[in-house]
């Protein structure tokens, strides 16, 4: 899920652009867990403070690797009261949503319940037209590797005004939007291109994936997210909010400059309704359950090997970066290593969760503003800078 206009479709993916900010004031230096073990993480150290430095509020992190598991918070996570972060802050992760989504979908085709083959119109019918969409030419595999052509919603212009500007946003920040609205947002304009044609991220293409599988199993995704994922795995501090506009605790405070803010005003923007993300991007989480996640996925403890072969045959993302899967990125550091993950941007929260492919190698990390800071950074220290 995006966070402003600026950021564009690469923010809905998730990394947030550098741009330096008077911020700096509220640098603290990155604070390891003393309980965790850890050590070798001095580049990731850097980085963390380097975020800060170009006005980042707050950072929390996790690492796990051979040696354990590392722990560091940077910065604060409240402004007002310059608390620092916790490092077992629950926060909005965005897109990260995606490879939750598409865990279940694959699931249920392991199950014999769909097939990524079937047409979103076989599940949905009448659901995707207008304006050349067309839900009979278009595969659920096309909605998970953003090949589908459809349209972003969050590209909408009046979107854009009601939610990604400060006026909009405080007049709608407890709105609930439903997936029938969103998807009637994205029918309101053309097509990227034919299905199949090109790659461009679209989130209603996750908009309409929950919406089917809440017509294969009769529950929203979000309580099937609950069932099949989170509770199995024991992510306690993982959540699928719904309309709930708070965030648990632990938490810190998100905040905002919005786009198009030129005189570098900061807005809280913890509370909001999700619904507007919706099965896009609605998610909470914590570093070290998206760590356990992205692991265990990888390892073949959620998915049969047919359906993470298939969760991990990608396209190219093109100016994105990257190869995308179903809901899965692969990113080829500048060390040689892959990694695999998915980020995540929402309103006054950008992160990161990437693991190896053997699962051993993970890092999650969230930062609790949208407008600086270079979540990459983070991620090129901790497995290339690590020895």
């Amino acid at each position: 899920m995006s966070v402003s206009r600026r950021q564009g479709t690469k923010g809905l993916v998730g990394m947030a652009a550098a741009i330096a900010v008077a911020a700096g004031a509220f640098a603290a230096p990155a604070v390891a867990a003393p309980a965790e073990r850890g050590g070798g993480h001095e580049a990731t150290r850097q980085a963390m403070n380097a975020a800060v430095k170009d006005g980042v509020p707050g950072v929390v992190l996790q690492a796990k690797d051979r040696h354990g598991v590392w722990k560091a918070t940077a910065g604060v996570g409240n402004l007002k009261t310059k608390q620092p972060r916790s490092t077992e802050d629950s926060f909005r992760a965005g897109s990260i949503t995606k490879t939750f989504i598409a865990t279940v979908l694959l699931q249920l085709e392991a199950e014999g319940r769909v097939s990524l083959d079937d047409t979103v119109d076989k599940w949905l019918p009448g659901v995707v037209r207008g304006n050349g969409h067309d839900g009979r030419r278009i595969t659920l595999r096309q909605l998970l590797n953003h090949t589908s052509g459809i349209f972003n919603y969050t590209d909408d212009e009046q979107l854009q005004s009601d939610v990604f500007l400060p006026e909009g946003f405080f007049k709608n920040r407890y709105r609930t939007w439903t997936p029938n609205e969103i998807v009637k947002i994205a029918m309101g304009h053309k097509p990227e291109f034919a299905p199949g044609a090109n790659w461009s991220y679209s989130n209603t293409n996750y908009t309409l994936a929950g919406m089917v599988i809440n017509k294969v199993t009769g529950n929203s995704y979000g309580d099937e997210v609950r069932r099949r994922v989170i509770e199995p795995l024991g992510l306690h501090g993982t959540y699928m909010p719904g309309t709930n506009p708070t965030v648990p605790r632990p938490s810190s405070r998100a905040y905002s400059q919005f786009a198009e803010n030129t005189a570098g005003k900061i807005y809280d923007v913890t509370e909001m309704n999700p619904s507007v993300a919706n099965a896009a991007g609605e998610i909470i989480s914590s570093p070290g359950d998206l760590n356990r996640f992205y692991s265990a996925l990888l390892r073949g403890k959620i998915l049969p090997a047919e359906q993470l072969a298939e969760m991990k045959t990608t396209v190219d993302a093109g100016a994105v970066g990257g190869r995308y899967g179903l809901g899965l990125i692969e990113n080829k550091l500048s060390c040689g290593v892959t990694v695999w993950g998915h980020s995540g941007g929402i309103h006054g929260s950008s992160s990161v969760a990437v693991t190896t492919a053997d699962g051993r190698h993970s890092l999650a990390a969230n930062f609790n503003g949208d407008w600086s800071g270079d979540l990459l950074k983070v991620g090129e220290a901790e497995f290339c800078g690590t020895k």
